[in-house]
């Protein structure tokens, strides 16, 4: 016989297995700016200057701290000492004034022999040391041929002169450096060698 009518369409099936995630689009359209946003608050004024100040100060402090530190490395490793006084030569090449001056920041001052037995104690430390000559705290620097120790006291009964010396023509030679020898010659104060300082030790 001939086909019949097609029946009506039947319920929907069970759905099947998602399939596979699709390759990724191309990308969109830039969108519109959006609107813009509010003014923000004022910053707070930096004092800049002060807090450079500061730190200018702090590394200053802490560069003396170092060259105390290393000072006194230097001192342990190395010093002579009567009853009442330590002797120490610094190995740094200063003039007469950079070397009174770095003796005073540390508490002393420039090596001042005044009688035979401290002047052999700092000759020998010279000698021992491989030096020829250092500083002493000795000067005519305020009037010529008039020598004063470091702390203004004269020359009294106690002089360890080179032989020939003070000898001074030019009127240029105001300081005074000792020989390894023991012996002390006038020198020119700007020169630049090392030193010998001295401490008063404190009493118990």
């Amino acid at each position: 016989g001939n086909e019949g009518p097609m029946g009506d369409v039947g319920d929907q099936g069970m759905l099947g297995k998602i399939g596979p995630i699709g390759g990724k689009g191309d990308k969109g359209a830039k969108g519109l700016p959006g609107v813009s946003g509010k003014k923000g608050k004022a910053g707070t004024v930096c004092d800049c200057g002060r807090y450079r100040r500061v730190v200018g100060q702090l590394n200053i402090n802490v560069a003396r701290l170092n060259t105390s530190i290393k000072f006194l490395k230097n001192v342990i490793a190395g010093i002579r000492e009567t009853d009442d006084k330590f002797y120490y030569i610094v190995k740094e090449e200063k003039n007469y004034r950079e070397a009174l001056s770095h003796c005073r920041d540390r508490g002393g001052t420039l090596a001042m022999p005044k009688d035979e037995a401290t002047n052999t104690l700092i000759a020998d430390y010279i000698s021992n040391s491989g030096l020829f000559r250092a500083f002493i705290g000795l000067n005519d620097m305020e009037k010529e041929g008039q020598f004063v120790y470091a702390d203004s006291s004269p020359l009294q009964n106690y002089s360890h002169w080179k032989e020939g010396e003070p000898h001074d023509p030019a009127g240029h030679e105001d300081c005074v450096e000792m020989l390894s020898t023991g012996e002390w010659n006038d020198s020119e104060c700007q020169v630049t060698i090392y030193f010998v300082c001295e401490f008063l030790k404190k009493r118990k």
